[in-house]
């Protein structure tokens, strides 16, 4: 796992997006796709603005989800809301951004269904480009969370949760996780400073600290370094 500390969660979306940009340049130049998986949080959705100012090869670029709130559409518990606002500036087209279905009543039909969405988006591979994931102050990491029985799921790529924080979710598995060509940590806020020392460690007591490390880049602030 290779680590960047930057000034503060700015600069860390500054520096997420350049690498975004150009992960998806290398992806469309070796195989003529970039599949990208985004997780929610504040500085991603940042991140995903600076995106739209970077040389990215955007007609051949598919957005899937890392985990989703199961919540109506459009309300601001969903990360696909702040998603699409984050998205609006680049040309990309609303069918190259692939939504969970989360308002879907059978959760668990509907994970399998996205499941079979990953798989038409990445074969013959079967394997996401990049997974941008974030980190709890519990550990936790899309939404696997700690002393959840998804942790320990093994032959499926997407499965609906308990509740979590008030809210059912979706989320992608660490079968797909682990498979992915890389996966971007982007880390920012003190309240991260334990976690982050607990993944840096690979640490399994927590959920993000069991997602394989060797193709992994993690980008911090000096706040959850411990540098401030």
């Amino acid at each position: 796992m290779d680590i960047e500390i930057l000034p503060d969660s700015d600069a860390v979306a500054r520096r997420a997006a350049a690498f975004i940009a150009d992960a998806a340049r290398a992806a469309v130049g070796a195989r003529g796709r970039f599949v990208f998986a985004a997780s929610g949080g504040r500085t991603p959705w940042v991140m995903l603005r600076a995106l739209a100012e970077e040389e990215v090869p955007w007609d051949a670029v598919e957005v899937v989800q890392v985990d989703e709130r199961v919540a109506p559409a459009g309300h601001p518990d969903r990360n696909l809301t702040h998603l699409l606002e984050s998205l609006a500036h680049t040309p990309l087209r609303s069918d190259q951004i692939h939504p969970m279905p989360v308002e879907t009543p059978d959760l668990d039909a509907a994970a399998r269904e996205y499941a079979g969405t990953l798989e038409r988006l990445t074969a013959p591979s079967g394997r996401l480009d990049l997974v941008h994931l974030g980190l709890g102050p519990d550990g936790h990491t899309a939404s696997l969370v700690p002393g959840a029985p998804e942790l320990e799921i093994r032959d499926a790529r997407v499965a609906a949760t308990g509740v979590y924080q008030g809210r059912r979710r979706m989320t992608l598995t660490f079968p797909v996780l682990d498979r992915a060509r890389r996966i971007l940590w982007v880390v920012t806020g003190a309240d991260k400073r334990e976690m982050l020392r607990r993944l840096r460690n690979g640490d399994a007591a927590i959920p993000a600290g069991r997602v394989a490390q060797d193709t992994a880049v993690v980008m911090a602030d000096r706040a959850a370094a411990g540098q401030d």
